[in-house]
């Protein structure tokens, strides 16, 4: 059973003893909405105040009831308990359609979906989400507020212990201060003739990018093809069995189909999963037998299924790695947004950044083929080209970042004299990062002297 402190340890991978959070009170029955400060929305329990089940009129702040005293941090909610509730999505039920609804409407698209193209998708698709603009929460266009949790209790228990600083595992490895993710979605045999092309662009930025195929229905994955990806240093992963829609539907049919994506899986050598249209039901994910999913959108305004996983960070699903969809989808912004420049994705990524998060891209072959939409992609690869001369960033393959990932999580701190040693295979990798206030906020500190040791 998950305990209190485990969202955030997990999260900063700092010692135990140095997070001496409690609840204060009795939980209540209801879940709903709730601030904790004027600016952090959160969902779930509350020992007190009272809870909005939809966010349709003022939202109570609980922060008035924390007590910070005796060297302990009581907080009238459990942080592990909304940081699960925000990461799978459990909110967003408030505003989905019903099941039956939500069926008949997605087996109508589908099924019609062949005979329509772009021109006429993209109207459709303005009109159904026209009002993504006025969501309250989560917060366009980048929502950090699984970030803005923990940073607050980290915050709350140096100032209960009187505390100069808290030691860390720092996030990425070797310092880097935030990490880039590329992957290519093929969608279409035009999008599937174009990988190689696209490898070529890719390789002549440095970027290393994932191809997500589609094993049945769009078009005939051949054994050369998934070869060559590997060979040049990209990476293959499955996306759904047929791209129809309909995977997350019905949970018997769910079943019949994972038995085909993880062989599938196997015949590939592919470790990560991407559903269809991003559409995702986490409490499924323990049939899928891969190392990461990449399908869950951080704000999913412009989604066919809403929500967002209201984090920057990747995160544990069971057994499986979340890389989260940190940026806006190419077709998104060519199609729906009808916006041919980088602004939006250049202000996610420093948004993204500002916590030193994933920076992920979903890029389809199928839809930079038309001269603009592929400058605008080579726009992209500048900027990201100029970051990657300017920061210390990590650009890397998906797998490279669930292994860090799943390796980080099983290191540990430990005292060495006077200072901090970082613990566990993978440590020589490590950097031993501090969190402090300065100037009334929590900063981080690392140092490149403080790499860990096994």
């Amino acid at each position: 059973m998950p305990t209190l402190k485990d969202a955030i340890l997990d999260f900063y991978r700092c010692p135990e003893q140095m997070l001496p959070v409690i609840l204060e009170g009795k939980l209540s029955s209801d879940v709903g909405y709730f601030n904790f400060g004027p600016k952090i929305r959160c969902y779930g329990r509350s020992s007190t105040g009272s809870r909005t089940a939809q966010l349709k009129s003022a939202v109570e702040d609980v922060s008035g009831a924390i007590v910070v005293t005796d060297r302990k941090v009581a907080l009238p909610f459990n942080p592990t308990e909304v940081i699960d509730n925000l990461r799978l999505e459990r909110y967003a039920k408030d505003v989905r359609m019903g099941e039956f609804v939500q069926k008949l409407v997605t087996r109508t698209y589908y099924l019609l979906r062949p005979m329509l193209g772009v021109e006429i998708r993209k109207h459709m698709q303005r009109a159904w989400l026209h009002l993504w603009n006025k969501l309250p929460f989560p917060v366009w266009p980048v929502d950090r507020t699984v970030e803005d949790i923990c940073g607050k209790i980290l915050t709350l228990s140096l100032e209960a212990q009187g505390l100069q600083r808290i030691p860390f595992i720092w996030f990425w490895p070797n310092s880097a201060t935030g990490c880039v993710m590329m992957t290519h979605d093929i969608e279409t045999s035009a999008g599937l003739n174009a990988c190689s092309w696209l490898m070529d662009l890719d390789d002549a930025f440095g970027m290393k990018a994932s191809f997500q195929v589609v094993p049945e229905g769009r078009y005939q994955v051949s054994p050369q093809l998934l070869s060559t990806i590997c060979r040049r240093g990209f990476e293959v992963a499955i996306q759904d069995l047929n791209h129809d829609g309909l995977l997350f539907l019905d949970r018997e049919e769910f079943l019949r189909r994972c038995k085909k994506i993880n062989q599938y899986a196997r015949e590939y050598g592919a470790r990560g999963f991407r559903a269809a249209v991003l559409y995702r039901r986490q409490e499924w994910y323990d049939a899928l037998e891969f190392s990461f999913d990449m399908s869950i959108p951080n704000v999913a305004h412009f989604s066919a299924q809403p929500g967002g996983c209201c984090t920057v960070m990747p995160y544990f699903i069971g057994n499986i790695l979340e890389l989260p969809v940190t940026t806006t989808e190419d077709y998104t912004l060519f199609n729906v947004l009808g916006d041919y420049s980088i602004d939006l994705w250049k202000t996610q990524t420093e948004l993204i950044l500002q916590n030193n998060g994933l920076v992920s891209f979903i890029i389809h072959p199928d839809y930079i083929l038309k001269d603009n939409a592929r400058a605008v992609y080579e726009s992209l690869l500048h900027y990201l080209q100029g970051l990657r001369a300017e920061m210390n960033l990590w650009f890397v393959l998906p797998s490279e970042i669930e292994r860090w990932w799943r390796a980080r999580a099983r290191m540990h701190i430990i005292p060495e004299g006077s200072s901090w040693r970082i613990e566990g295979d993978g440590a020589e990798k490590a950097v031993l990062a501090y969190a402090k206030i300065g100037e009334g906020k929590l900063v981080y500190e690392i140092s490149a002297s403080s790499i860990g040791s096994n």
